[in-house]
């Protein structure tokens, strides 16, 4: 399964609901960085399938979502499991410290 789009309309049902974990990506077009981390991402999704939903959040498009997980630098990742953030990343880091965020 590829990365989900999320927006405020599907984030009670994909993110707060999910019966799995569940890693949100924070990112805009104009980020190097994020551009940089999307790769990773897309990875950790395939790698994870089944076990793991991952989500993407474009802050331009989804800015009330990212004022409500207080997104102030982008790209950040935010882990969340039964409805509860678990773990926060901000900047790139490689795909071994971001798997490590699911613990």
């Amino acid at each position: 399964m590829a990365e989900i789009k999320i927006t405020k309309n599907n984030f009670e049902a994909e993110v707060m609901k999910s019966d799995i974990p569940v890693m949100l990506d924070f990112w805009a077009d104009w980020c190097g960085p994020c551009r940089m981390l999307a790769p990773v991402v897309e990875d950790i999704a395939r790698e994870y399938e089944g076990s793991v939903k991952v989500g993407k959040i474009n802050v331009d498009e989804e800015s009330e979502l990212a004022a409500a997980f207080r997104v102030a630098s982008i790209p950040t990742v935010v882990v969340i499991k039964d409805g509860k953030v678990v773990n926060t990343s901000v900047g790139y880091k490689p795909k071994e410290e971001l798997a490590a965020l699911l613990g």
